[in-house]
């Protein structure tokens, strides 16, 4: 593969609601460290300025983020408003609310929904836009998500919010949120290796409502934020070396294969990364490859 010519349009295109994006996208949050939220070390303010530079180059329109991305010295949000604003007619900023960290990075209580407005506003504030395109209710192992996601949906009319998604949730969740207002996506924990049963059912029921799957650590793997997945099977070895890519390369495109409705957001703070996961959308895999990274399925629960 010749990474360097190949943009985000190679991997196909998906409709958020009215909002056309990109199959491979890019997620925030390894952009202020080594490693997520506060571990590892800060991360290099220009090169991660630059990553998002390099992203929109390659055709990238949507990223994922949250304000509660950030490490000691770097902010997400921040570096997407330094580096990219004014932004692109045709970028789509997508936020997640509902958990929180205190000014020392340490996690606290998620929000209530009378709380929400302010959790938005901060975003709004820190990416210097008047709307979010798409916020994501991160469910904080509540039972209902009515309330909260109730409250989304005021904020959604009163134009502070354009679509709705809902992340971390089953089946009975997406049932609640669409009694209330549109889920355009669902973001759920999801990879080559940590397919939970539950989370592969609403990949399912994403692909029969129309509604966008996001996986989240699709890359990580178990890592999650530590790290991106450094040991890969021998398999996903084999099928990397017979395409000339790199083993990230083919976690993502299984990611892609699972279904026109998926959408990819690797993360980085790396600009080669960053190509070779963009370049990532244009993998096609065989059937028998397919078949092969499918019989990997280890998750335990």
């Amino acid at each position: 593969m010749t990474a360097q010519t190949i943009t985000a349009d190679a991997s196909g295109t998906f409709t958020l609601g009215d909002l056309p994006v990109h199959r491979v996208g890019f997620g925030a949050m390894r952009l202020t460290g080594s490693a997520a939220f506060h571990l590892g070390t800060p991360s290099d303010r220009a090169r991660s300025m630059a990553v998002l530079r390099r992203a929109v180059e390659l055709g990238v329109n949507h990223i994922d983020t949250a304000a509660f991305y950030f490490s000691a010295t770097r902010s997400a949000n921040e570096l997407i408003n330094t580096a990219l604003a004014p932004y692109a007619d045709d970028l789509v900023i997508a936020a997640k609310v509902g958990p929180f960290r205190d000014y020392h990075g340490e996690w606290g209580t998620s929000a209530r929904p009378d709380q929400l407005r302010g959790h938005v506003e901060e975003n709004l504030r820190q990416l210097g836009r008047d709307h979010l395109d798409v916020v994501y209710l991160r469910r904080m192992r509540q039972d209902s998500i009515a309330e909260h996601f109730g409250a989304l949906a005021e904020l959604r009319e009163a134009g502070l919010i354009r679509h709705l998604g809902i992340s971390g949730v089953e089946p009975r969740h997406l049932a609640e949120a669409l009694e209330i207002a549109p889920v355009v996506s669902v973001q759920n924990r999801y990879a080559l290796d940590r397919r939970d049963p539950a989370d592969a059912g609403m990949l399912r029921l994403c692909g029969e409502h129309g509604i966008a799957f996001v996986p989240f650590y699709a890359v990580a793997g178990e890592a999650g934020a530590h790290a991106a997945a450094d040991t890969h099977d021998d398999t996903v070895r084999d099928i990397a070396r017979a395409h000339g890519v790199s083993p990230a390369q083919i976690r993502i495109a299984w990611t892609l294969h699972q279904g026109p409705h998926v959408l990819a957001i690797p993360g980085t703070g790396n600009p080669d990364h960053l190509v070779e996961n963009v370049a990532a959308g244009a993998l096609r895999l065989t059937a028998d490859e397919r078949k092969r990274l499918d019989a990997l399925d280890a998750f335990t629960g």
